[in-house]
């Protein structure tokens, strides 16, 4: 019997809805908006396997300024799976990234497996936890301070942050989200210096709220509390750093359910780290 031919090549904005297809039947929460962010940006690489005269596969790695590699939309049509697809793309992907000197993705417990035969390592974990129908019979705030919209002239103070906390300059993702959705994108200053950022997104089923980044867990509350009034009664998922037991408490006192956890994991070196402890909320599995 044959091998199933398969061919891989660079996604075009094209490939949109075929991307779309692939997300929605696993119940990922991507749009089209993030899908066309990815294939937009020619510095990315984003790949699609082609059978039968049809997308069945993709695989994206978002550059980072050059510093990190990210992977994410690893998929694979089920009716596919088993025929050596989602190594074909790994084994690409990875080849055009041989020179970088850092990758990075989360994983699922069950892709963690995988992704340890190609040399990745653990860094940490993170947990996913949802609210089908938020309620508001809440409010965490602080009179000294209040969340601030986001303007333009806040996107280089964001991104420095950003970049401190999370390891890598991503000024691309950050101007996305705080433009895209400028409506979920809240700052805190204490005595006019920034201290706490949250940015979120809509999703084909749930509003993500994340990055959320702070110097204390007292800020990062303030901001997402503001982040859930705005969306009362509707569903939401959150990735928080496993280490940030008190915020994982309270979500869950307003009704958030642990979902599965995911495993940051890095290959090559570790030289983008970050401050963990200033990490909360990440992007998703798809940005970081």
């Amino acid at each position: 019997m044959n091998e199933l031919p398969v061919t891989l090549r660079q996604m075009q904005l094209s490939d949109v809805k075929a991307g779309m297809r692939l997300s929605t039947a696993e119940g990922w929460n991507q749009t089209e908006k993030d899908w066309k962010f990815l294939i937009a940006n020619s510095q990315n690489i984003c790949l699609a396997a082609e059978a039968d005269d049809k997308v069945v596969g993709t695989t994206t790695a978002t550059n980072y300024a050059n510093q990190l590699a990210w992977i994410g939309m690893v998929l694979v049509d089920k009716n596919y799976r088993g025929k050596g697809i989602s190594k074909m793309l790994l084994e690409n992907v990875l080849e055009k990234l041989k020179q970088c000197r850092s990758i990075k993705l989360d994983a699922t417990s069950a892709g963690r497996e995988v992704y340890k035969k190609f040399g990745f390592k653990d860094e940490y974990l993170v947990t996913r936890t949802t609210c089908l129908s938020i309620k508001n019979s809440f409010i965490v705030d602080d009179k000294n301070v209040f969340a601030e919209s986001i303007l333009s002239k806040d996107i280089k103070a964001i991104t420095e942050f950003d970049e401190i906390v999370f390891g890598a300059n991503r000024t691309k993702l950050i101007e996305y989200l705080t433009v895209e959705y400028f409506y979920k994108a809240w700052l805190l200053k204490r005595d006019n210096k920034l201290t706490a950022f949250a940015l979120g997104r809509e999703g084909n089923k749930f509003h993500h709220i994340g990055p959320v980044m702070g110097e204390t867990i007292d800020d990062v509350k303030i901001l997402i509390s503001k982040t859930l009034k705005e969306i009362t009664d509707q569903p939401v998922v959150v990735d928080i750093l496993n280490d940030k037991i008190e915020l994982i408490n309270w979500l869950q006192s307003l009704g958030f359910t642990r979902q599965r956890e995911f495993v940051r994991m890095y290959k090559n070196e570790n030289p983008f780290p970050g401050l963990t402890e200033k990490y909360f909320l990440i992007c998703g599995p798809e940005f970081g």
